[in-house]
């Protein structure tokens, strides 16, 4: 705990974004503009995929959850970040700090995981279609869904938890636009290596186990459409993996580039550049990839769309 001679640090300022002041408004309505479409595309889905019976398998009911992880993960950091792009003083309360990075931490954990778990739910659909109903039990999707959830709150209070122990004395300046680990850590009077060490190890273990299963799993998906004869047959197969692909890469790619990294490599302004892409692109491009990309989603929202305007008729 800190010492008691060490001034108490009751709020951060946040530096924010680096942009020209001519910027600001198209900025702030670019950014306000990712929301709204991550908000609505997301619970669309999530709704979509309620009212429709047709998507009500286990690859869909895994969607639905990662919608919902979406939705809280850029909430937890969009909505202060858009209200600081016209605030002079870009505070943050030492509470506000806290839970803004225990959130944080506890939904990307989460999302690397059920990213995972429809990996290995594609693994069943196309190694093994035949039993594939009776594989993916009920109980089974649960189990893969809880388990993230389980993970991310784990992960998150391990590094909540030792960094807001540690003596913040003076400076309260974070360099970047949420309560992000490293800029946070360096605001530390005290040494934070053994942290930074935990950091990397922690995260790196959420993204190398996370990762390693989605990468097995379509090792093995692709050993399996290689031996399908057909070549509709081989692209009907992998147009079912082709949308988790797409967020798969994107998510881990900048997730990588960010946390699994030693610190000497850190720029604290590149990575303000990539956490916006991950915390307020990625959300939104998510829901336009398995709707775009997936003819059984595009095939439900025509069904919607015809039975509301049959209810009208």
């Amino acid at each position: 705990m800190a010492d008691e001679n060490y001034t108490r640090v009751t709020e951060f300022i946040f530096t924010g974004l680096n942009y020209s002041p001519q910027l600001q408004v198209f900025l702030f309505l670019l950014f306000l503009s990712f929301y709204i479409i991550n908000l609505t595309g997301n619970l669309g889905m999530i709704v979509l995929i309620w009212i429709d019976s047709h998507l009500h398998t286990p690859m869909y009911f895994f969607l639905s959850h990662l919608s919902f992880v979406d939705i809280c993960f850029s909430s937890v950091v969009s909505p202060k970040m858009l209200t600081d792009f016209f605030a002079k003083r870009k505070a943050i309360s030492f509470l506000g700090c806290a839970f803004q990075q225990w959130f944080f931490g506890f939904f990307v954990a989460a999302e690397c995981f059920l990213l995972a778990s429809m990996a290995y739910d594609r693994y069943v659909a196309i190694c093994d279609p035949l039993l594939y109903s009776v594989a993916m039990s009920q109980r089974l999707c649960i189990q893969l869904v809880v388990g993230p959830y389980i993970i991310g709150f784990m992960n998150t209070m391990t590094h909540t938890t030792n960094a807001f122990r540690l003596p913040f004395c003076g400076p309260n300046v974070i360099n970047h636009f949420f309560c992000d680990m490293s800029p946070l850590l360096s605001l530390v009077c005290a040494d934070t290596r053994l942290n930074k060490l935990v950091v990397f190890i922690v995260a790196g273990a959420v993204g190398v186990f996370s990762g390693l299963t989605i990468l097995v799993s379509y090792i093995y998906i692709l050993t399996a459409i290689l031996r399908i004869r057909s070549a509709d047959g081989r692209r009907k197969a992998f147009s079912t993996c082709s949308s988790h692909l797409t967020a798969v890469s994107i998510l881990y790619g900048t997730l990588f580039f960010i946390y699994v990294r030693p610190s000497a490599s850190f720029s604290l302004d590149l990575n303000k550049v990539v956490s916006v892409f991950y915390t307020a692109v990625i959300p939104m491009l998510n829901p336009l990839i398995y709707s775009l990309r997936n003819k059984e989603v595009k095939d439900a929202i025509h069904r919607t769309v015809a039975r509301r305007k049959f209810c009208r008729a």
